[in-house]
């Protein structure tokens, strides 16, 4: 795999890499393994990293990035490193000291992208989840315009190269784009997408924006805080007829299937042998038939809502305006 021959041009002129490598990992799992998988990940091709600070890996994925800068395997502008403002610094004043913050415990100079994590506002402070005594989460008012704006400073100071979004929808981006005196559209925006949730409508909004799709759970989940209920995506008979005739997994066909409806792709494992196998594809084609066949398999079907909070226990019912939903 030659990863300079697959990255996209982004509106403010950066190239981003088509297929990232997601580093989130349930809080049970320990740290340590962010080092490995990451270092794995590297070894493996993956240039794009993404990570964010309510993930509380920084450290780990920033001391593995920098290890395979010392060893030789990759200079610093060969990787592209993405970070998140987490829902509790959208304050504008609290913007520049949390990627700056994030910058300390990855030990690096600058990242490549940093995003709005979600455009719902949370309490200022450390807790990454304030809650009242009812246990009940507390959010805050925020104009985002006014978070954007101190992005765009962040940019302009040479901490983050590009600055985006995620978890928005249709309105919100709209939202920023119209802002008086924009600076910088949002290159990205990051949403749960997959062939369950294809999330087309949005796509299609982004591409008229020249505002890259990013999707994370392009897998599905590991169901480890979802309805189990919930269909399992790599099990699809559908997905898995196709994995025997091209002769790959479901995962690949899966991950294969976003790039090409130009979709970057973020591939979630801490497993060696699937961090290894994801990178195969780039190795093999779906025609077009077999693209509207995995279009077909859409049912608007969420599971990463309820990896950082259930959808209940913030709007009292199942709805939510996390995902990107147009």
């Amino acid at each position: 795999m030659d990863p300079k021959g697959w990255r996209v041009k982004l509106n403010d002129g950066h190239f981003i890499p088509v297929l990232g490598f997601g580093t989130y990992a349930p809080e049970e799992v320990p740290k340590s393994k962010a080092i490995e998988a990451t270092k794995l990940a590297i070894d493996a091709g993956f240039r794009h990293i993404d990570s964010a600070h309510v993930y509380n890996n920084e450290k780990e994925v920033g001391q593995a990035i920098r290890s395979k800068i010392e060893d030789g395997t990759v200079k610093r502008e060969d990787i592209f490193y993405t970070s998140k403002l987490w829902v509790t610094f959208l304050q504008p004043q609290l913007v520049r000291p949390a990627l700056e913050k994030s910058l300390k415990n990855l030990q690096l100079d600058y990242v490549d992208l940093y995003i709005i994590h979600s455009p719902m506002a949370m309490k200022p402070g450390e807790e990454l989840l304030p809650k009242d005594e009812r246990g009940k989460l507390i959010f805050d008012t925020v104009d985002l315009c006014a978070t954007w704006e101190a992005m765009e400073k962040c940019k302009d100071a040479g901490l983050t190269k590009s600055i985006g979004v995620s978890n928005f929808n249709r309105r919100q981006l709209e939202m920023i784009l119209n802002k008086p005196g924009l600076k910088y559209k949002p290159v990205c925006n990051q949403v749960e997408c997959h062939p369950y949730f294809n999330q087309r409508k949005l796509l299609d909004f982004c591409k008229s924006k020249d505002i890259v799709l990013v999707a994370y759970s392009a897998l599905g989940t590991q169901r480890l805080k979802v309805d189990l209920s919930s269909p399992v995506l790599l099990d699809d008979p559908v997905l898995c007829a196709m994995a025997k005739k091209y002769e790959r997994t479901p995962a690949l066909i899966a991950l294969r299937y976003q790039l090409q409806r130009g979709v970057v792709v973020l591939a979630k494992s801490y497993n060696e042998k699937r961090i290894k196998e994801n990178v195969q594809v780039f190795e093999f084609q779906l025609t077009s038939e077999d693209m509207k066949v995995l279009d077909g398999l859409n049912q608007n079907l969420r599971y990463a809502t309820a990896q950082i909070f259930k959808p209940e226990e913030v709007f009292g019912d199942k709805s939510t305006i996390i995902g990107g939903n147009l």
